[in-house]
């Protein structure tokens, strides 16, 4: 409770020492502005490139009114300015109705994407219990491949083994040599048997057509 008292007085006794009208700070006066326009030296290197455009101007016959000694005409923006002000006017502020219509084309554009794409999504699902059922048959024909190589390898290893006696060590390198033999064989024999099975599919094709149309195949007389 003493210390806020003491900080109290201690300001007080302060105040009372400067005193009501002193203050210990003087801020400068502010820059008086000249009553007519100014214009900057042309000659002058230092001028900022500012003040030599037609802006600077236009600023003191906004400031100065007629005694800037600007004509107003020349404040006004050339053909050019003007074509590129409303080339710009175009660009960056268009009119309501073209903004309405880009609103429009974007809306349509972006409803014909939804429907697109729901419309893929319907024949994919439409697709999706065949491609299953697909799935399915290539993962069983996968699993009967792996069983039947497994087992055909096995008969292979049993052939081998036969001929060259249990007690060779299947990881030999004559026992592999003898099971690439065999393996050459046996697709050899696989390939005869399917060239075979061709012959006869197209003889039967033959005698079939054969059949239905007798006159092709009875001999011109001589």
């Amino acid at each position: 409770m003493a210390a806020p008292v003491r900080q109290t007085y201690n300001l007080l006794g302060r105040a009372a020492t400067l005193g009501p009208g002193s203050r210990s700070y003087r801020a400068p006066p502010p820059p008086r502005r000249s009553p007519g326009p100014w214009w900057p030296d042309l000659d002058d290197p230092l001028t900022p490139r500012w003040q030599l455009g037609p802006r600077y101007a236009a600023k003191q016959f906004a400031r100065h009114g007629v005694a800037s000694r600007v004509a107003a005409g020349s404040l006004w923006p050339s053909q050019e300015q003007l074509r590129e002000l409303e080339a710009e006017e175009r660009e960056w502020y268009p009119r309501l109705e073209a903004m309405q219509e880009s609103l429009r084309a974007q809306q349509m554009a972006e409803e014909q994407k939804r429907q697109a794409r729901e419309q893929l999504i319907a024949e994919c699902m439409a697709k999706m219990p065949q491609m299953i059922e697909n799935w399915r048959r290539r993962q069983q024909e996968h699993r009967e491949k792996e069983k039947a190589d497994k087992e055909r390898r096995a008969r292979l290893q049993a052939e081998a083994q036969e001929r060259l006696g249990y007690h060779v060590d299947p990881r030999s390198a004559r026992f592999q040599e003898l099971l690439q033999d065999l393996e050459k064989q046996q697709r050899k024999r696989l390939k005869e048997e399917k060239q075979r099975q061709k012959k006869e599919a197209r003889a039967a094709a033959m005698a079939a057509a054969a059949a239905q149309d007798p006159a092709a195949s009875v001999p011109p007389s001589s």
